[in-house]
């Protein structure tokens, strides 16, 4: 079984009743219009690869469907709401997700949709999933600069500089670390407020790691190599049941852009 995901970029222009549809599906097509709203809309779906083809769906239909199908449920809402001057609130966004799921799910052949994902700006997102399309998931990403020394007591120097290389440097040494974290809740779930949820984040996780010796500073550390993974797992247990009704689901850290670490905690079935 095969997941394929596409990502669909678009960008809508509220107080234009026709948009320019464009030419560069990279950047977003529909391309907008002066200041427009850019959302990208991904696409995932599962599925068994077709022998002939190669494809578990051909990526250039998904894109077709989602931009006949998908976009003008944004897209309607969108104008409809800016001009009475009406709020889009984050379980409207949700709404409208499995409005877009409704009009896809039949669209893709044998493969079956499996998971929308609205990127609202680079550093969040809100996503619906197969699996139960009551629930939401919203991700939103931190930072924090910190030094770490990767090193075992129980190691010969020799052995240490084998196993961790420049990892063991006497001194440490320093990243800037991405966070996401992911909850999930219903989807009529009323008592979720954005700067609620990043305020336990940042004091309960970020305020404590950033710009710190993560081996000196943080107790955790002391005597446990602060590695991406270790990092995850301390940020998770750090922050799950912070978060009132709303559910902790995942912790993913970045430890450079080419290496992170996600965390989904005990019992929980991913």
């Amino acid at each position: 079984m095969h997941k394929l995901t596409r990502c669909v970029r678009f960008s809508i222009n509220p107080f234009l009743s026709e948009e320019n549809e464009g030419f560069n599906s990279f950047v977003s097509k529909p391309a907008g219009e002066g200041l427009s709203i850019f959302l990208e809309l991904s696409v995932e779906v599962v599925g068994e690869v077709e022998p002939a083809t190669g494809f578990v769906v051909n990526v250039a239909d998904i894109e077709r469907e989602v931009r006949e199908f998908a976009v003008p449920v944004f897209a309607e809402r969108i104008r409809q709401d800016f001009r009475r001057a009406q709020h889009i609130g984050f379980f409207a966004v949700a709404e409208l997700l499995k409005s877009a799921w409704n009009r896809l799910t039949d669209k893709f052949g044998p493969a079956q949709l499996s998971k929308l994902s609205l990127k609202l700006n680079p550093f969040r997102k809100v996503a619906i999933e197969s699996r139960d399309l009551e629930m939401v998931y919203f991700s939103e990403k931190f930072e924090f600069a910190a030094t770490h020394k990767l090193w075992n007591n129980d190691f010969s120097e020799e052995q240490n500089l084998k196993v961790f290389g420049k990892c063991a440097n006497p001194a440490g040494h320093g990243h800037n670390y991405i966070v996401e974290v992911t909850i999930k809740m219903p989807i009529n779930e009323n008592g979720f407020h954005i700067s609620d949820f990043e305020r336990v984040v940042d004091n309960e996780l970020i305020k404590l790691v950033d710009h710190k010796n993560l081996n000196a500073d943080v107790d955790e550390f002391s005597k446990t190599n602060p590695t991406v993974e270790n990092i995850t797992a301390f940020a998770w247990n750090r922050l799950v049941g912070k978060f009132g009704q709303v559910a902790l689901h995942c912790v993913t850290v970045w430890e450079t852009d080419k290496t992170y670490c996600s965390y989904y905690g005990p019992n929980n079935n991913e």
